[in-house]
């Protein structure tokens, strides 16, 4: 856990510049500027979890060497760290993309999904590990799985949006202006959660 949040945290802090932003354009019912902020958050976090997957997958097992994890343990960390890090342009995605609908005010749809892909992660973790047998792969395996739900179901919800709101799949696209107010107020939470 230790290397996954010290990995993650810059980005999700990009995903509280996310949210700042798109509050304020909401506010200021500037509905092209919250477009181009929906559309340059979900491409931000794909490109983000693409990064944080390459990454995770090359320094996998060094990491968890410099952390001085026992030799007994660190095969199988290395295999769930490798798996959990495939799945980081889907947690990323949950992340952006729950924090535009906390942006127009809506918590309950980002915790019932959350809650939703918790449940079925405990599902997944039980039935590949007993009646697969696939022991540390199976549990990763399941929470990168359950992820998904949680990051389709938010990005589905943004394509349900009022249409001036409205995510276009084909439009996803990174806007200038947007993207470095996003970085302006996401980098220094991003860093202060890396710091922790």
């Amino acid at each position: 856990s230790s290397i996954v949040l010290l990995m993650i945290n810059l980005f999700i802090g990009l995903s509280v510049g996310t949210n700042v932003m798109t509050a304020r354009y909401v506010g200021e019912k500037n509905p092209d500027a919250v477009k181009r902020a929906i559309h340059t958050s979900v491409a931000l976090s794909l490109v983000s979890g693409i990064w944080l997957a390459f990454i995770g997958l090359l320094l996998a097992r060094k990491m968890l060497m410099w952390m001085g994890s026992p030799a007994d343990v660190i095969d199988k960390a290395a295999i769930y760290l490798k798996i959990y890090f495939c799945g980081m342009p889907v947690i990323m995605l949950y992340n952006f993309t729950s924090a535009v609908l906390r942006a127009f005010g809506d918590t309950k749809r980002p915790l019932y999904y959350l809650s939703l892909a918790g449940a079925i992660n405990v599902a997944l973790n039980l039935y590949f590990v007993i009646v697969f047998h696939m022991d540390t792969a199976g549990v990763a395996l399941a929470t990168v799985l359950s992820q998904f739900v949680s990051a389709g179901l938010t990005l589905r919800a943004l394509t349900r949006l009022d249409e001036k709101y409205r995510l276009d799949i084909k439009k996803i696209r990174f806007h200038k202006k947007e993207l470095l107010n996003i970085v302006k107020v996401g980098v220094p939470a991003g860093l202060q959660n890396t710091m922790f």
